[in-house]
């Protein structure tokens, strides 16, 4: 029995051994580190003054890897050519800058690595080092602070520039085009606040860019804006405030280019409300041509008749301070077939019409060879307008709520501008129930007017819009269940549309505001809201 309960103890014993081997022998994984790397010490110290080096490194405690340094080092004043910094793809315990540019005498510059610097293992950021020097006798400590917002949409853009030009003798308002500043930083990714910092005293310039080709100057067609109309003198304790904003693009036509039988695309910037298409080279007898604009691209085509037998064509192109001299190449294509389709959605409401258009210009419609027929089989009198830019007929008729309409043309309703005449069409259209839909009665309290009222789906897109002049409330009528952001754009000069601004001409965009958070609208329901604006 001893000799048992002996055994029976060994037996635990070895046991336990076991267990505590096999524990020590499992790997924990420790705790997760946390701690971002820490500057051992720079050559140039931080902060130096009397500056000419050119090459700075900067040593750390562990292991670092530097990540998105094209969006997050900003440089300040920007140098050109740029320095060179290293390791970019590799892990190091330093960090080389190697300076190529001349400095400017008495002048602090800064670079700051936003959160480019991370350690090897966990990718724990340095925040927002900033490494200084000056190359005169002090560092500059002056600021200028604000926040970026957009002028139309609700949220800003990210990775925005904000710039100072210095007012000196060699200004001149076309300075943003062509040179780079005199100071820069950028409102990265988390925030719409911006801060500029170790600048010297004087008068400048107070620029915001979304520069997308990250050369620190403005290009009209690709780059958003935002400006303050008076320089800003620092020292400053204002915080500023800039709109960023797009501008029309200035107008210029492109090359034009024959792409099928007696089409011509031309092509264009910016706005062609007022642009004219003019041939010079000789006309024949009974020519004629039509203009439509293609819905998707900036191109109107210019359609032509009869034949013209040469090997180019001359045409003006004129518009609003602008006239070219264009010539195409002519050759033999084929003419476009007639194609027609439905440009509205097939489930209209209401109040909405149907719209047709077609791929060449269209010239006669013969209303008997028409015909629009409810799901009960009666006739629906019905009227049409004709929209020649967008080359559209758009049919009016009234409708009632879950119903279905069947749109018939018998061959030859329409005619184009070639003679060519359809086959036989049919569209059938439905509507939905209208407690489908929800209704919004909207009041506006502290308005100015003119105002253009619109529901904005969270991507930015007009869903629903209402023009007023005077204090009145405002219907939304039938609208589809979704949550819209409600934005009230002050039409200043009365012209109905949204108006952007512009640097030259130094006007800003026209003031807009959006009611606060996103508003739903449920089917069935009806709402009244009154929207306080500041």
């Amino acid at each position: 029995m001893n000799r048992l309960l002996s055994n029976l103890v060994l037996l635990i014993v070895i046991g336990l051994l076991f267990a505590q081997c096999a524990n020590r022998g499992t790997p924990s994984g420790g705790e997760k580190d946390v701690t971002p790397p820490v500057i051992i010490k720079s050559e140039p110290e931080n902060y130096s003054t009397n500056f000419t080096a050119t090459e700075i490194k900067i040593y750390f405690d562990e292991y670092i890897k530097i990540k998105n340094l094209q969006k997050q080092l900003i440089i300040s004043p920007p140098m050109d050519p740029e320095p060179e910094v290293t390791p970019l793809s590799s892990a190091s315990k330093y960090i080389t800058i190697k300076i190529f540019d001349t400095l400017q005498p008495n002048t602090t510059y800064a670079f700051n690595f936003g959160e480019s610097i991370v350690d090897n293992n966990e990718s724990n950021p340095y925040p927002y080092y900033r490494y200084v020097f000056s190359t005169g006798t002090y560092i500059d400590s002056l600021q200028v602070k604000g926040r970026i917002e957009d002028a139309l949409d609700q949220k800003p853009e990210e990775f925005v520039s904000v710039m100072l030009y210095e007012v000196d003798s060699t200004f001149t308002d076309s300075i943003i085009y062509t040179k780079k500043p005199k100071y820069i930083t950028n409102t990265l990714d988390s925030t719409s606040t911006f801060q500029l910092d170790n600048l010297k005293a004087g008068k400048y310039l107070l620029v915001a860019l979304k520069d997308e080709n990250n050369n620190y100057t403005f290009q009209q067609k690709e780059d958003k804006i935002g400006f303050r109309k008076a320089f800003i003198t620092v020292p400053t304790d204002t915080s500023y405030v800039l709109s960023l904003f797009k501008e029309v693009t200035n107008f210029k036509a492109a090359r034009p280019s024959l792409i099928s039988g007696n089409k011509i695309a031309f092509g264009f910037e910016g706005d062609a409300e007022n642009m004219k298409i003019n041939m010079l080279s000789g006309a024949p007898e009974g020519f004629e041509n039509r203009i439509i604009k293609d819905a998707k691209t900036d191109s109107l085509y210019y359609f032509f008749k009869p034949d013209i037998k040469s090997d180019s064509l001359v045409f003006q192109v004129t518009n609003t301070n602008y006239v070219d001299t264009l010539t195409v190449r002519t050759r033999t294509l084929e003419k476009d077939s007639l194609v027609i389709s439905a440009k509205s959605a097939l489930n209209l409401k209401l109040s909405e019409d149907f719209v047709m258009t077609a791929n060449i210009p269209l010239v006669a419609l013969d209303k008997n060879k028409i015909s629009i027929m409810a799901k009960d089989s009666s006739n629906v009198e019905f009227a049409t307008n004709f929209e020649a830019l967008s080359n559209s007929y758009v049919f009016k008729f009234n409708k009632q709520e879950e119903n279905a309409y069947k749109i018939q043309l018998l061959p030859g309703a329409i005619k184009d501008f070639f003679g060519a005449e359809n086959d036989s069409l049919d569209f059938t259209i439905r509507t939905r129930a209208l407690s489908d839909y929800g209704n919004l009665r909207l009041t506006l309290q502290n308005a100015v007017y003119p105002v253009i009222v619109q529901l904005v789906s969270p991507q930015g897109e007009v869903k629903a819009e209402l023009y007023s002049t005077k204090p009145e409330p405002l219907d939304f009528i039938h609208i589809t269940p979704a949550n819209y952001l409600i934005r009230v754009i002050y039409d200043t000069n009365g012209n109905k549309k949204y108006d952007t601004g512009n640097y030259l001409k130094k006007i800003q965009p026209e003031r807009v505001s959006y009611y606060p958070g996103l508003f739903e609208i449920r089917t069935n329901y009806d709402y009244i809201e009154t929207f306080t604006l500041k």
